[in-house]
């Protein structure tokens, strides 16, 4: 009975959060939320009211390009809006709402509030808040403080309080290395490879004798439209926390600071000996001022360059500007202002170390955990036609593919067209992309358009006991990343569990996966964005089944010294070396 009490408790509390928040919005900017309710609708859905859009007015229209931009057809949603001519205010401010999540530019007639949001999204972090100070209404008003707090955030020298805690723990049972995780998000309701790697890593520090914990992002889940979700969820013996408050504060600076507060609460319950998070900034901030209060260490653990992902995310016509933007500029300072200030940086890959470096990180504080892989996974021993009939996937032909999300900077359309180039040629090359993201409806078009749809599987999203099948399915991984600042540095978690299922893998010739592919011989590179090229070495796995069995092998050896297992001793060895006692 106690139970069901807290879990009515817990589920109304949630409730009241999620309304409260969509309030809110309601009334500082109904369009905005009208718009992004509708973006945020099931796909299924999405795409029954884009076809509903489309059966009438214009093909150039706002009608037409919301329709584009519900099914995720940003270059016809940039097309119908080029030629529309809006007659009613809703009308016009519908398409100036597209076109500024689609890279564009709010007009000079548009509200404050409308230029202000125009503004954030290029990068013009003081105009943005400039701009919003000028609203007359509550909601143009409250954006800009919120606004000004983004800024403070940004701002060198910026900290956030430290927070006494109310308790403190004690007892024996409390010693040892005790990391406490702080996280964007987690399992089991987001599934990525952010959330994958935390978890492995989780795992592997527990199975090592340590006792640790995680704590997601304040409002996680419920503000992401999941208001059933549970305080605490425990997944294969992980425990993951959650800070969901009855109201968030009013600005992301004052939701830092209720975060940093329960963090303290939890650590001194927890007993932790060493906080540890992940990029970004405010992360960083977070864990800085939680660590100071609670006496302990923390790590940062630079898994990405957010600055360098918005930057891929604007228009390439855009990113020379917005690559000297204020907000691009601050936030790389910041984060190397943060990484300075942790006590010690984990980071994924050597050109993601070397990147650190040159922005004035000490290398000797710089620790390389590169992603790794379940030893378990080293067994699995199923061939590739065996998987594709397990999946219900045609047996014949030479399948390359891959296992990821679906965005723009993969490079996945250079592979569709690789494809069309190999069948063109007679080539039984046959493709498959697990995974879902805002470029996949796009990938379905240019497979029709190329003629290729029959030889094209795109299962959208599938079940991690289902991914690894994915991978065995194909005679070849594939990692087609765009030649972006984010994609030289960062390299992906699906490569490696490619190799350990003994399968090659070609990527694009980038330093972060050049020093896993070329360098230890698990696979080829092509030069990225070029489809001729891509298609060149992939005809050459296809035509020689002894290249395809020894960089298989090659990678096999290769993800043998990747294992989660050997990653949790180089976290220890981190912690020991921080002062964090190995305990009993």
């Amino acid at each position: 009975m106690a139970d069901r009490s807290t879990s009515v408790r817990t589920a109304t509390r949630n409730l009241v959060l999620l309304g409260r928040t969509a309030v809110r919005h309601a009334q500082d900017d109904p369009m905005l939320l009208a718009v992004q309710t509708l973006r945020r609708l099931p796909a299924p859905v999405r795409t029954r009211v884009a076809s509903a859009l489309l059966s009438g007015g214009s093909p150039t229209s706002v009608r037409h390009a919301l329709a584009h931009f519900l099914a995720d057809h940003p270059a016809d949603a940039r097309r119908s809006l080029a030629g529309a001519e809006p007659s009613s205010r809703v009308a016009r401010r519908v398409g100036a709402e597209i076109d500024i999540v689609l890279g564009g530019t709010a007009p000079v007639d548009a509200t404050p509030l409308l230029r202000a949001r125009s503004a954030w999204a290029r990068g013009e972090v003081s105009e943005a808040a400039t701009v919003a100070a000028t609203s007359p209404r509550r909601g143009g008003q409250r954006y800009a403080a919120v606004l000004a707090s983004e800024r403070d955030l940004l701002t060198p020298g910026f900290r956030l309080p430290a927070r006494p805690a109310r308790s403190v723990a004690s007892g024996s049972e409390l010693s040892g290395i005790r990391p406490l995780h702080l996280l964007i998000n987690s399992l089991p309701w987001t599934q990525s490879g952010y959330s994958l790697r935390s978890h492995a890593i989780l795992k592997a520090q527990a199975a090592a004798g340590m006792t640790v914990e995680a704590m997601t992002r304040i409002g996680y889940p419920v503000v992401v439209g999941l208001p059933h979700a549970r305080d605490v969820d425990v997944v294969d013996g992980i425990t993951y926390r959650r800070v969901v408050p009855r109201s968030l504060a009013a600005t992301p600076a004052e939701r830092l600071e209720q975060t940093v507060e329960a963090v303290v609460e939890r650590g001194r319950k927890f007993g932790a000996t060493v906080l540890h998070t992940t990029t970004h900034y405010p992360n960083a901030l977070t864990a800085q001022a939680a660590a100071e209060s609670l006496g302990v260490p923390w790590v940062y653990e630079v898994r990405g360059q957010l600055e360098k992902s918005w930057l891929a995310r604007r228009p390439p016509e855009d990113q020379a500007r917005a690559a000297t933007s204020e907000r691009y500029l601050l936030a790389r300072a910041r984060e190397t202002e943060m990484a300075l200030a942790a006590d010690h940086v984990v980071t994924l890959s050597t050109a993601l170390r070397d990147d650190l470096v040159a922005q004035g990180v000490p290398a000797e504080r710089i620790s390389l955990v590169p992603n790794a892989v379940d030893a378990a996974l080293l067994d699995r021993s199923e061939t590739p036609v065996e998987a594709r009939a397990a999946l219900g996937l045609p047996e014949d032909g030479f399948w390359v593919g891959s296992v990821s999300s679906i965005v723009d900077y993969e490079g996945f359309d250079v592979l569709v067209h690789a494809v069309a180039l190999l069948r063109s040629e007679g080539l039984p090359v046959r493709l498959a992309i697990a995974g879902d993201g805002v470029a996949r409806p796009g990938l379905s078009r240019l497979a029709e358009r190329l003629g290729i749809a029959d030889a094209v599987v795109l299962p959208g999203r599938v079940p991690p006991s289902e991914a690894v099948r994915w991978h065995q399915a194909l005679d070849a991984f594939v990692v087609p990343r765009l030649d972006t600042e984010v994609c030289r540095t960062v390299t992906p978690l699906k490569p490696i569990e490619a190799m350990a299922l003994g399968r090659p893998v070609v990527a694009s010739d980038l330093p972060a996966l050049a020093e896993v592919v070329e360098s230890p011989g698990t696979g080829l590179v092509a030069p990225a964005g070029d489809a001729s090229a891509l298609a060149a070495a992939l005809s050459r796995l296809a035509a020689d089944a002894d290249l395809v069995a020894r960089l298989g092998a090659g990678g096999h050896r290769f993800a043998r010294t990747r294992t989660w297992a050997a990653q949790a001793e180089t976290y220890r060895a981190i912690y020991e070396g921080l002062g964090v006692a190995r305990g009993s």
